[in-house]
């Protein structure tokens, strides 16, 4: 057994002796039952001390290499699993589902990904996706403003922004949220790459495995799967035409001390209801009374066709309980991937610790452009583009809705917003309807996707106005209609078949 020692490099001896031995022996120099040379003897071999071949030997038993046995000495321990003695043919595959956290293991966790795919396809008509309508970017106007940037601001706009974002965009925010009646500093404002951003995390600041959330029911899947991942219990309270139940809210407040409540109190996704003033200040009271912490979500409250715009609860809120989160992408487009959180500094200090660890800062060209876009007045006149296209689109699918109208089924019309929340007739399967639409080319978000437990929305589903095209929606609700009609016919010739069998014989 050879080993040499470089007294020139920075390894300490005993690592230079422990890994030599550990070679031979991955490669069979030295085999099952070798006796290796006593400490003392090896150290003056090599010249070293006693305690540096010891501690050498000390590692290797470690990791189950070598053994000590009375009346032999240090021996070589046999190796299982020795590179010799494998047959590479004999490998399994890798068992990934059992390696996972289990917390990522969930129901309908691919389905955002899954919309996004789907709008892609050509030959299919999505009704699925909360997406804005690609014939509305306002892609001239942001042209020109690139190009003007990258003639007078090249180099700048391809270095890096600060974590908490671009300043000139969070003072374009601050005075955006006037508007909304929330009257904040651009200090006060972080900048995230899209509002997903922010719910993620709010979810790994605030929650530890085994923590309770509040979420309203139903409410955005992606919510819920990120709570979930995060460890949480989520628990759904119902809404009425008012938004959330508070009279329901209250006693699971006392009862499991959620970390916090997460809301969309302006044109809920997926139900299109407007949370009431009267609602949003009980809410509030509720929060400031168990001193629980509310996310407010509201991608879509600049999103208007009638009625009257009702303040967001970060307006109404004097204690500083409400997180607000918002974004650009349901006004203008997804690409540009830029939302922001309005929230007290402690935890803006957190946003900013997680996002300088995981994507360090947002895309710098689109902040620079999203900050232009909106001092030249650009984003105000998109807003009532926006306003008048879309209500047009609502109108055509609640026509279409009337149109093909299959017995039973109702629906929702909301005052702004992306979505239609249909209630199906009773005993209809979604996943035979899910099959059938899709034959037909019709793709929609089933219900039980909206719910934590997935099991109260079987009878819902969302249908979106703003990405298909008009003559899109007139068919899609069409076919939609169709197979709904065909899977009730089904339904109804199993329940004979069933009540058939159920008859005595006599």
């Amino acid at each position: 057994m050879r080993i040499s020692i470089n007294r020139k490099v920075k390894t300490p001896i005993y690592l230079q002796i422990k890994n030599q031995i550990r070679d031979m022996i991955f490669s069979n120099a030295i085999v099952e039952g070798f006796s290796l040379p006593p400490e003392r003897k090896l150290a003056e071999v090599l010249g070293v001390n006693r305690s540096t071949v010891i501690k050498a030997y000390q590692e290797l038993k470690a990791d189950g290499l070598i053994g000590s046995h009375v009346g032999k000495g240090t021996v070589v321990l046999p190796q299982i699993f020795s590179k010799s003695s494998f047959d590479e043919k004999q490998a399994n595959p890798m068992p990934w589902y059992q390696l996972f956290n289990e917390t990522t293991t969930i129901n309908n966790g691919h389905i955002i990904s899954d919309i996004m795919e789907v709008a892609s396809y050509k030959d299919i008509i999505s009704l699925a996706g909360g997406i804005p309508a690609p014939d509305l970017y306002p892609i001239k106007e942001i042209e020109g403003i690139q190009s003007k940037l990258f003639k007078n601001h090249g180099k700048d706009l391809l270095l890096q922004s600060p974590v908490e974002g671009y300043y000139p965009l969070r003072e374009s925010i601050s005075s955006l949220l006037r508007n909304r009646q929330i009257e904040v500093s651009p200090r006060e404002v972080m900048v995230l790459s899209g509002s997903q951003q922010g719910l993620d995390f709010a979810a790994r600041i605030f929650i530890r495995p085994g923590d309770t959330v509040i979420v309203e029911e139903p409410t955005f899947f992606g919510a819920i799967q990120l709570f979930r991942a995060a460890g949480a219990r989520v628990i759904g309270v119902p809404i009425d035409e008012n938004g959330i139940r508070t009279d329901i809210l209250e006693p699971l407040l006392v009862r499991h001390k959620p970390k916090f409540i997460y809301t969309l109190p302006t044109f809920q996704n997926p139900s299109g209801v407007t949370m009431s003033l009267e609602r949003r200040y009980e809410l509030l009271n509720l929060a400031y009374q168990y001193q629980i912490p509310i996310l407010e979500d509201d991608p879509y409250g600049e999103i208007r066709y009638d009625g009257i715009s009702i303040p967001p609860l970060k307006a109404l809120d004097r204690h500083g309980y409400v997180m607000y989160l918002s974004t650009f992408s349901k006004v203008l487009c997804l690409g540009l991937r830029v939302g922001w959180i309005v929230a007290p500094q402690q935890v803006l200090s957190k946003f900013a610790y997680l996002k300088q660890i995981t994507d360090l800062h947002v895309n710098t060209p689109s902040q620079w452009i999203l900050d232009r876009f909106i001092r030249k007045g650009l984003y105000e006149k998109h807003i009532k583009l926006i306003g008048k296209e879309y209500a047009f689109k609502r109108n055509v699918m609640i026509e279409a809705l009337e149109r093909y109208k299959v017995q039973d089924i109702v629906w929702n019309e909301p005052e702004g917003g992306y979505y239609i929340w249909c209630r199906l007739p009773k005993n209809i399967t979604q996943t035979k309807l899910i099959a059938k639409a899709s034959n037909k080319g019709v793709v929609y978000v089933p219900g039980e996707a909206f719910y934590p437990y997935g099991t109260q929305g079987e009878s819902y589903i969302r249908l979106n106005y703003t990405y298909p095209s008009v003559d899109q929606i007139e068919e899609g609700i069409k076919y939609l209609m169709e197979a709904v009609k065909e899977t009730l016919e089904e339904t109804k010739d199993l329940i004979k078949d069933i009540e058939y069998y159920k008859k005595p014989i006599v």
